[in-house]
This record gives structure tokens, C-alpha cells and sequence, in this order.
């Protein structure tokens, strides 16, 4: 599909995930007779069962439930563990402190891989050092950019959030926009910090950060309501979620602001949204991409001793602007719910 390429402040790997969907083929493929609920859930984008031996391989993320971001994850990590004869463990909670046990309760269990996202990276640090030390490998996804090396996780998948942030701030340069609300539903997640400085760093007008209570969405649309109601000077809303993003119009419409909404992450009705008009452009970062990395780049390390990114660098599935130039080629794909 044609996608709109993002500016980047520095490169950080070649086109690594390429090589890591070429290495699929490693895999001695039949029809698939087990982990069927896996592959019903994963839909028609599985590819048969691997017949290598059975593994179990825990993904433990700092999802709120309910969202829809974090079921593509799931759904990639469910449609790779098809595929590879992986008993697949998700589990997930917004408190760091709960994810660090969530990821001690798949230690216990003796799994033969750990995928974590690292939002809160000091408070994964212990459990992760732990997981090494019960020799059980650990790649990270989605959040810990920065730290997953330093941290000793043997691969990562996802976006640089400031760079994604620096792109988006230029492109609203192009919009004649004067003044943004960046809008972060979770104090403290440093991918959604790194999002708005980078918005900030780039954007040539005024960029105020409002934080909301993204587990609460009547509460994240009455307090983007009220700052809205307060300065009728703001003319861009950016948020960093699709249903932060389609609650951010509502509140538009209600305190009668002119703003117009941009946001990072995709689902279904944001695609929509955008096909509409509603929404101006959303930056993707693949989610359902790096679900199936993770656990994909596990089962290649168990059965092949692959390093995904050499081991050196993170496998970026993102940023990459969708927008009404590219929207109709994403809708498809949004449909089936992997994009």
C-alpha cells in the first residue's frame, strides 16, 4: 500500500523486519490440528502450524482492558504463536507494579520465553534481571525503546516515540495549526511523554499537555471539554489513542471549538474517522506487527538462535502517517482487525 513517509531525526535499523518475516520459512508448515482457539482468534492471517516442538512463550503488556490498541497486539502474538506451535499465555495490567508480577507469575511457571513491554521500565527492571537469570529469554514490544538493551531483552519491537512525536509535530507545521493540546492518558507511561516532547520539540506554535484518566472516558471527555471551553485559542487536539482520539471530537463538538484532532494509533472507527473527515490523520505504529514479532523473534531464538536486529538494534514497526491520501488501502486490513 502506498504510506506516507515520516522525516527522522536519526536512524536507528535498516528495514530488519523484512528479514525477520523471511525468516518465517525456517518453519516446516502442515495444516494446522492444534491451538485452534489461538487461530480462530488470529482469524485468516494465520499460516499453518510449524512442527516444531511445543513451547510456551508469556506476553505481559501494561494494557488497560478494553482497549483496542492492545487486542491487535494480542491478536499478532496470537496468530505467530499459531503458526509456531506456541502455547501463547497473555496477561496484561496498567500498574507497574502488577505487571512486574505478572511477569515473576511466568517466571514461576518455568515458560520458555517472556515477552514485556517496559512503559515503566524501573519497575520491570528486578522481574527482568530474574527471567535471565532462570535462563528464560525476554524481548521487549511496544514501549522500552531505550532501555531494552540496557536491560539485556535480546530484541525489541515498535516505534521510536520521539521521532513518531517529531514527525507529527512537523506535519501539523503544514496545517496552518497555531496552538496544540497534547492530550497523555496515563501519567508517568514515558512512551506517551516522549510522544508529546517530541510533538513539542518539532511543532513551530504552542503545545499545552493535558492529562486525563484514559481508564474513564466520560471523565477524558469532560476535561478535554472544559480546556477546550477555557481557551478558544487552541485549534489542534492531538491524542495518543484511538479512543482518546474519537472521545477528543466529541468534545469538540460539545464547547464548540473550531479545533481540529490528530492523533498516534489506529483502530477500526479511527480508520473510519478518518475516511469521514472527522479525524485529520493518525501516525501507525503496527501494533498487530509487533505482536507477532515478539513472539515470532522467540520461537526463531528457541528454534534457531535467531537475534531479530542482530541483537543491536530494535526492529521499528513505525511511524507512518494514515491519512485521507492512503485511509481506503489501511480500511481493509482495519476491517479484519490487524490494522
Amino acid at each position: 500500500m502506498t504510506r506516507t513517509p515520516l522525516p527522522r531525526s536519526r536512524r536507528i535499523a535498516p528495514a530488519v523486519a523484512v528479514a525477520a518475516a523471511a525468516a518465517l520459512t525456517l518453519a516446516s508448515c502442515s495444516s494446522s490440528s492444534g491451538g485452534k482457539k489461538a487461530e480462530e482468534s488470529a482469524g485468516d492471517v494465520s499460516a499453518g502450524k510449524a512442527s516444531t516442538p511445543r513451547m510456551t512463550i508469556a506476553m505481559v503488556t501494561h494494557a488497560p482492558s478494553g482497549d483496542t490498541f492492545w487486542d491487535t497486539i494480542r491478536k499478532g502474538a496470537e496468530a505467530a504463536a499459531a503458526k509456531d506451535n506456541v502455547k501463547l499465555i497473555y496477561s496484561n495490567d496498567e500498574t507497574a507494579g502488577d505487571q512486574a508480577n505478572l511477569v515473576q507469575n511466568a517466571i514461576d511457571q518455568k515458560v520458555d520465553g517472556i515477552a514485556v513491554t517496559l512503559a515503566k521500565p524501573d519497575a520491570l527492571k528486578d522481574v527482568v534481571a530474574k527471567a535471565k537469570k532462570a535462563g528464560i529469554p525476554v524481548v521487549g514490544l511496544n514501549a522500552g525503546l531505550g532501555v531494552w538493551k540496557q536491560q539485556g531483552l535480546l530484541s525489541f519491537f515498535g516505534q521510536d516515540e520521539s521521532v513518531s512525536g517529531e514527525a507529527l509535530g512537523s506535519k501539523l507545521n503544514g496545517s496552518g495549526a497555531k496552538h496544540a493540546l497534547c492530550v497523555i492518558q496515563a501519567q508517568g507511561d514515558v512512551n506517551l511523554q516522549e510522544r508529546c516532547d517530541g510533538v513539542k520539540k518539532t511543532f513551530s506554535g504552542k503545545t499545552d499537555i493535558l492529562y486525563v484518566n484514559g481508564t474513564d472516558m466520560p471523565s477524558v471527555k469532560s476535561t478535554i471539554t472544559a480546556k477546550l471551553k477555557q481557551d478558544s485559542s487552541i485549534d489542534e487536539v492531538v491524542t495518543l489513542g484511538a479512543p482518546i482520539a474519537l472521545t477528543a471530537t466529541q468534545s469538540v463538538s460539545e464547547s464548540g471549538s473550531k479545533a481540529k484532532v490528530a492523533t498516534f494509533d489506529l483502530n477500526k472507527a479511527l480508520v473510519s474517522a478518518i475516511e469521514e473527515g472527522t479525524i485529520q490523520f493518525a501516525v501507525d505504529q503496527q501494533p498487530f506487527l509487533q505482536g507477532y514479532l515478539a513472539v515470532d523473534s522467540l520461537w526463531l531464538y528457541k528454534t534457531n538462535g535467531n537475534f531479530s536486529g542482530g541483537g543491536q538494534q530494535p526492529v521499528l514497526t513505525g511511524p507512518a502517517f494514515v491519512d485521507n491520501s492512503n485511509v481506503d488501502a489501511v480500511a481493509r486490513f482495519a476491517a479484519k482487525g490487524t490494522r
